[in-house]
Formats: structure tokens, sequence, C-alpha cells
């Protein structure tokens, strides 16, 4: 198959008759990745990796902090990135793809968010303060949930895509601040102990417990979203006559189950 054909296959996903089904094969395997991803990176995390010598145990809930941190930086990317290829080429699916990833999201935010807080008590000897990285990541928060009210809010799909899609587009410009804040001003909040142009600043079993976790949080994003989407597109395209075939499937297999 030559690459032409190769992306004319991949391109007629785009369709929602032709994702709905690809969405409901696919979800299966990466929720058993990232259970297994997971359960590998608790136990690397918890069990394997050593005390760190300065903050003691506390240090491990890097495990899940900073996945968590990672993930709701790169989802909010994502879900611009569909919102800009929505406006751009007028795809229905595109706007769905962008509100099905926000909860997911803004939960890996309030994951952050929490256990930075965790983190910060024995650390900073308080919970909160109005540090740069914290009150850029709590904006990110503000701006999930903004995405997610206003798009609900708006009873009209085509109008509620494009004003959440704004949104997303706008908070986009909020991400390199979070991620740059650390060097820009002076903050309490550490560097990053990984980096694309340097050495990482630690221990390699903390390390391996720590991409794992990332692995498992990108893992279980798509397999949440992929589940997510599939009834979404269903109410989207609750009047053509694929939805109607599905439904029609549904009801008899509930009926045989019965």
């Amino acid at each position: 198959m030559s690459t032409s054909e190769r992306g004319r296959s991949l391109f007629r996903f785009a369709a929602p008759q032709n994702f709905y089904p690809l969405a409901g094969r696919l979800a299966p395997w990466f929720a058993a990745a990232a259970a297994v991803l997971t359960l590998a990176g608790l136990w690397l995390g918890f069990v394997v990796a050593p005390t760190d010598a300065t903050q003691g145990e506390v240090y491990r809930v890097i495990f899940i902090h900073v996945p968590a941190a990672w993930m709701s930086m790169f989802v909010y990317l994502v879900m611009a990135f569909w919102s800009a290829v929505g406006l751009v080429m007028n795809t229905r699916l595109s706007f769905v793809l962008s509100q099905a990833l926000a909860p997911t999201g803004a939960m890996f935010c309030v994951v952050a968010l929490w256990t930075g807080a965790l983190w910060g008590k024995p650390t900073w000897g308080a919970y909160w303060v109005w540090d740069a990285r914290l009150t850029s990541q709590l904006l990110l928060l503000f701006l999930y949930l903004g995405f997610i009210a206003l798009t609900r809010a708006i009873e009209d799909p085509r109008r509620a895509d494009r004003a959440g899609a704004i949104i997303a587009l706008v908070g986009a410009v909020n991400v390199p601040v979070i991620y740059f804040s650390v060097q820009w001003w002076n903050t309490l909040h550490q560097g990053a102990s990984v980096s694309l142009t340097k050495a990482p600043s630690m221990a390699t079993t903390m390390l391996a417990g720590m991409l794992v976790m990332a692995f498992a949080s990108w893992a279980y994003t798509l397999a949440v979203v992929l589940w997510r989407v599939r009834p979404m597109i269903l109410e989207r395209e609750r009047h053509t006559e694929w939805v109607g075939a599905v439904l029609e499937r549904m009801a008899q297999r509930r009926g045989g189950q019965v």
C-alpha cells in the first residue's frame, strides 16, 4: 500500500461512523495497558526506588504528582490541537474529541494540585503558596472548568464547539507559562528533574518509576477518552441511519441477555 493510500485509509476514521467502532476496539487494550503499567510504576516507585537522601520518603509523591502534572498540560495542548483542527477543517469529530479530553485533563490537574499540596507541607511548611508554578497550574484548572461549563451551557452544538475551541486555543498560552515558570521567575517550586537537554538529576530506578507512571497515565487517558467519546458520538449523530442501526443492535443484545 502506497503512502497516499495509507493516508486515505487513516483519514476515513475522521468520519464518526468509522471512528465509533474503532474506539470501542482500542479502548480495552489501552485500559489493560494502563492497569499493567500503573502496577509496575507503583511497584518501582514505592518498593524498588531508594529513599531520597534529602526529602526522605515524602518524595515518593512524585510518582503520582509529576505524571499528573505532565498529563494536565499535555492533554490541554491536545485539546487545543483538536479544537484548531475542528475550526480549520470543520470536522465534527475533532470538536467531540476535544470535549471528551477536557474532564480527564481537569482530573489530572486536580491530582497534580492535590499531591503538590501534600508534598509542599513537609517541604515548604505550607500546603499552598502563591508560587508562579502553582498559580499558573491553578489557572489551568479554571481553564478546563470554563471550557467544560461553556460547551455544556450552550445548547446549539455548533456554537458550543466554536466557543469552546476559542477558550482552548487562547488558554494554550498558559501551558508554556507553567512549564517555564521556574526559569522565568524566582519560585519555591524546584526545577525539572527530567529534561530533554540534560541528564536526569535522579536515580535510575526513580526515573524509571516516574516514566512508567507517565506511560500509564497516557494509556489511561486514551482508554477513558475513547470510551467517553462513543456516547458523545451517538448523541451528536442520533438522527443518522447508522446510529439508529447501532442502537437497534444494542437493544437486541440487551433483550437477548434478559
